[in-house]
């Protein structure tokens, strides 16, 4: 198996791939009107600037589809109900504020150890 390099354009690396938060719907909520709550996801991406930005986000349908292209992608996907929540109702294309920089820091140092493990793995395969 050919070892995968890093996807370029015009010579340059591209951008690391987005973090994306999902909402569970099915998840043991506590309350019936937590229950009714439409599914809700942001895709983050951190580029090593002032803070993540929100690459992508929404609710219902679109946060739905915003998974689903993120699992078929090979993007790490974080299920934190109460960060989505908030991360979703940001503009595309900000950064996160302040008083979210700890919970995001925490699911992109998770995010990074999925890659690196993912790495490992693929690089076990390759000398078996």
């Amino acid at each position: 198996m050919p070892e995968r390099r890093p996807p370029r354009r015009g010579g340059q690396p591209l951008p690391p791939p987005p973090t994306i938060l999902g909402f569970d719907p099915h998840a043991p909520l506590p309350s019936p009107e937590e229950r009714e709550k439409p599914r809700r996801a942001a895709a983050i991406r951190y580029e090593g600037g002032t803070a993540p930005i929100v690459v992508a986000a929404g609710s219902g349908e679109t946060a739905e589809r915003i998974e689903r292209l993120a699992l078929e992608n090979d993007v790490p996907v974080e299920r934190d109900g109460p960060l989505a929540e908030a991360l979703a109702r940001l503009p595309v294309d900000s950064e996160i504020p302040p008083e979210l920089y700890r919970a995001v820091a925490e699911v992109l140092i998770w995010a990074r150890g999925v890659e690196i493990a993912a790495r490992a793995e693929q690089a076990a395969d390759v000398r078996a």
